[in-house]
């Protein structure tokens, strides 16, 4: 069988390391907020170009930590795209605060920027862009559109390393206010269990997100405003530090990964999604009228494909009551026909080849 992704092949050549690594820690019995955790986010600042990033315990927690530091009125609107993972959603709800869904577009999985423009009101506050699949959202066109004083939330839990227009890295710009990370295990850089991490050049935002993670203190009980306990443990730290070493090598794998199939897979049944200049390809994502058949074609010739996702948040049945009247058309459309293929960046080229033949004969 062909996995979908495995961390192990992924991670043998430093496997060694991080062991070693985490017996250090072990050892000197300092398991939270150890020095490997500012170590890990220094060198995360510096690989995306951020002037500071702040670890946390996921990426949900990421984005509720970020939506809560910009101190904006319960209640007010964020901005958000329907095809996404629900964690997005929740974060906004678990931060006082309201989704308002807009479709995506109908040849990429990115949030529809013409369509933002008409769903703006007074109260809306902040627009996340999912930078979904690996795929940049182009925010410097977004914000040609939108009032100056919307904040931009952008999630990149499936972008690290990605890059907007050739430019600075996510996570690394003046483009967003701030830039939220998922660490887990799946990702393109994922610990060995929850993790997150967020960026920013804003210092004022910067220390209050140092506070609302820590329980509302900078210093060890000095509590001055409200918190949670969202800190990143000093194991997942040191394990980040080694794997972030490999990530852009890891990342030029997917891409090339990506471009074979892109030239080589021919079948007509099978659409490709456009996908920005500089995605890294967290997921390769196609679509297949007759998804169901397709991926028991696979399974049946050893070859694990993925969904991502086969419903959109309105579909989902805890949301069903809040979106009973609205389509988003091309967010649905996609989530019926989506399958994602392997793309483990330690594939090897016989294993490609075969996934591709197997494509190709599929009827």
């Amino acid at each position: 069988m062909i996995k979908f992704y495995s961390i192990n092949k992924s991670d043998k050549p430093i496997k060694k390391k991080i062991i070693n690594s985490i017996k250090k820690i072990i050892k000197k019995n300092n398991f939270i907020r150890g020095n490997e955790v500012e170590q890990f986010e220094n060198k995360f600042s510096k690989y995306c170009g951020s002037k500071y990033a702040i670890s946390c315990s996921n990426g949900t927690d990421a984005i509720t930590l970020a939506l809560l530091s910009l101190n904006i009125k319960k209640n007010s609107e964020v901005i958000l795209p329907a095809m996404t993972y629900a964690a997005t959603f929740y974060a906004i709800i678990n931060a006082g605060l309201k989704p308002v869904l807009v479709d995506i577009n109908a040849n990429d999985p990115l949030i529809n920027i013409e369509i933002i423009r008409n769903k703006i009101t007074k109260k809306t506050k902040v627009i996340i862009p999912v930078h979904l699949y690996g795929s940049v959202v182009n925010i410097a066109e977004l914000k040609k559109k939108i009032n100056k004083k919307i904040y931009i939330v952008d999630d990149c839990a499936q972008a690290h390393g990605a890059k907007y227009n050739n430019y600075k890295r996510v996570g690394g710009s003046n483009i967003s206010d701030i830039s939220t990370f998922s660490l887990f295990p799946g990702k393109n850089l994922g610990a060995y269990g929850d993790a997150g991490i967020i960026t920013t050049n804003n210092l004022k935002l910067k220390n209050r997100l140092i506070k609302i993670r820590n329980l509302g203190a900078i210093k060890k009980f000095k509590h001055d405003t409200i918190g949670f306990n969202n800190r990143l443990d000093t194991i997942q730290a040191v394990i980040l530090i080694h794997k972030l070493n490999r990530l852009t090598k890891l990342n030029n794998k997917r891409k090339l990964i990506s471009k074979i199939y892109f030239k080589k897979i021919l079948n007509p049944r099978v659409k490709f999604l456009k996908y920005s200049n500089n995605s890294v390809f967290h997921q390769f994502v196609i679509r297949v009228k007759n998804r169901n058949k397709f991926i028991d074609y696979m399974n049946k010739n050893k070859i694990e494909t993925g969904l991502h996702y086969p419903h959109t948040i309105n579909q989902m049945k805890f949301f069903k009551d809040n979106f009973k009247k609205i389509k988003f058309i091309n967010a649905e459309k996609l989530a019926s026909e989506c399958v994602s293929l392997p793309i483990d960046p330690m594939l090897k080229n016989f294993e490609v080849n075969y996934i591709i033949k197997k494509i190709n004969s599929f009827k």
